[in-house]
């Protein structure tokens, strides 16, 4: 049997969603071992004078606890 931890985590990106939770994963797995999934939780973009600066996500990240 294994026990799951999930914590919430905001990442951003100037490139794309994709990248903002790409970057969010890579980032997350360097202190949390044994990462398993995510879960978006929410999206949103940034705006200065009509252009988008920034992609930001809102993720829930599981990871297994070790014994």
């Amino acid at each position: 049997m294994s026990v799951a931890r999930v914590t919430e985590i905001t990442s951003s990106s100037t490139k794309s969603f994709k990248d903002a939770i790409e970057e969010g994963i890579a980032r997350a797995s360097k202190t949390l071992k044994n990462v398993e999934g995510a879960w978006i939780q929410d999206q949103k973009v940034v705006v200065e004078n009509g252009k988008i600066v920034a992609y930001r996500v809102n993720m829930k990240v599981t990871f297994i606890l070790a014994d």
